[in-house]
């Protein structure tokens, strides 16, 4: 049967199909040819080229299969760079995008048989971050070129000399706490030392003696019924009206600790400025969206799972993507990977540790101290790093959760 003329129905109609993708099971990778049907494909396995092509496959079969395999993961890979970038992305769309291409290398040719073989060995070899999902697999391109590590490096050695700057000011900071404290405690000894009270003794025969010195209060008229009574003569008056008057308006005497304990403790405002400072810098540095850390408790608040986890506490096994972690039930010890808008914070038991997950002190662990039901806070104390010992008043139930 002789081809269709030019611009017939039939001739059109045989375009659009060698146009478009037709059944991989009718397509030869050895002689790189698509058949159209059935028929079609068995002429054409029993055809002399065919017959050529598959002895040189008998020669190095492993040759053939190791080029076609290579070259089928870097087009994969090409298109997952350029297209996608570093966005997660499901890997069945990177594929559909790939065997688009006419021309491309098909999955039967290669040593993987699925592509979800073709993802898990992409990350076991550390090119992609694989994760499965109940949409099937997802895909994260790794970039390794060397501008990619130029600027991880400059954001690493920057990101520490930030952290060496921080750690610098914090020591410059508790040592100004210590050095306040020692004067503090000095200025107490001495206002001891200067308030000394003697034993009451006596001897046997010697009487027994009280000196009471009171303080004379306020009378304003005490002045004229001591005149009027004694009838002092005006030659003994003193020459200064005025020391009269003190002698009856004479103040108390006020001790350095009375004037202390009026005073109010010493405070150190500048140095409490400087702290405050410093917090606020950090909460803005640390405080991010996402807050999942590994070896947490936490507890799943959704219904999308049935009842059966409602309610139920599970330690973080490993974060995904910074916002979904694979969590698994401490009842059941069933595994599951879930997002955080499902989860929340467990707060322990007093004096239980704790780590904080976010905010200014992002990372560390600490005790908990006290709690206030009243305003949904807790105070906590940081038990390990360079502020061991300090303790934070006012931490959100959001932003600290109990260790495993």
């Amino acid at each position: 049967m002789g081809r269709a003329e030019v611009g017939t129905p039939k001739y059109l109609a045989n375009k659009m199909k060698a146009k478009g993708l037709q059944k991989l099971r009718w397509y030869c990778q050895m002689c790189e040819k698509q058949c159209r049907d059935e028929n079609g494909f068995k002429c054409h396995t029993m055809s002399e080229s065919h017959q050529r092509q598959l002895l040189l496959f008998a020669d190095s079969p492993g040759k053939f299969l190791y080029s076609f395999s290579k070259e089928f993961s870097d087009g994969y890979m090409e298109l997952l760079r350029r297209r996608f970038g570093t966005k997660r992305v499901n890997a069945n769309k990177v594929y559909q995008e790939y065997i688009a291409d006419k021309n491309h290398i098909h999955m039967n040719a290669t040593r993987w048989l699925t592509l979800s073989d073709y993802v898990k060995w992409l990350g076991r070899t550390g090119q992609v971050i694989a994760d499965e999902t109940e949409k099937g697999w997802f895909v994260t391109y790794i970039d390794r070129s060397p501008e990619a590590m130029e600027r991880q490096a400059k954001a690493e050695r920057k990101e520490k000399m930030e952290k060496d700057d921080e750690e610098r000011m914090m020591e410059f900071i508790e040592k100004q706490i210590e050095k306040e404290k020692r004067k503090e405690s000095e200025k107490h000894n001495e206002t001891e030392e200067e308030e000394k009270f003697t034993e009451l003794k006596r001897e046997e025969d010697q009487p027994l003696k009280l000196e009471i010195r009171l303080e004379k209060k306020f009378q304003p008229e005490a002045k004229f019924v001591a005149s009027a009574l004694l009838k002092t003569p005006a030659k003994h008056k003193s020459e200064n009206p005025n020391e009269d008057d003190d002698e009856v308006f004479k103040k108390p005497k006020v001790t350095k600790l009375e004037r202390r304990r009026k005073e109010g403790p010493i405070t150190t405002s500048a140095l409490d400025e400087i702290i405050k400072i410093e917090e606020r810098k950090k909460e803005r540095t640390n405080r991010k969206d996402y807050w999942l850390h590994e070896g947490i408790v936490v507890k799943f608040i959704s219904k999308s799972l049935g009842d059966k986890f409602y309610k139920q506490k599970a330690v973080v096994e490993g974060v995904i993507d910074k916002y979904r972690a694979k969590v698994k039930f401490l009842e059941t010890e069933e595994k599951v990977k879930v997002d955080q808008a499902h989860l929340e914070t467990v707060i322990p038991a007093l004096d239980k540790p704790v780590l904080v997950v976010n905010g200014a002190y992002r990372g560390s662990e600490a005790i908990l101290r006290k709690l206030d039901e009243k305003n949904y806070c807790v105070t906590i104390e940081i038990s390990k790093g360079p502020l061991k010992g300090r303790v934070v008043n006012n931490v959100q139930y959001e932003d600290i959760s109990k260790i495993f």
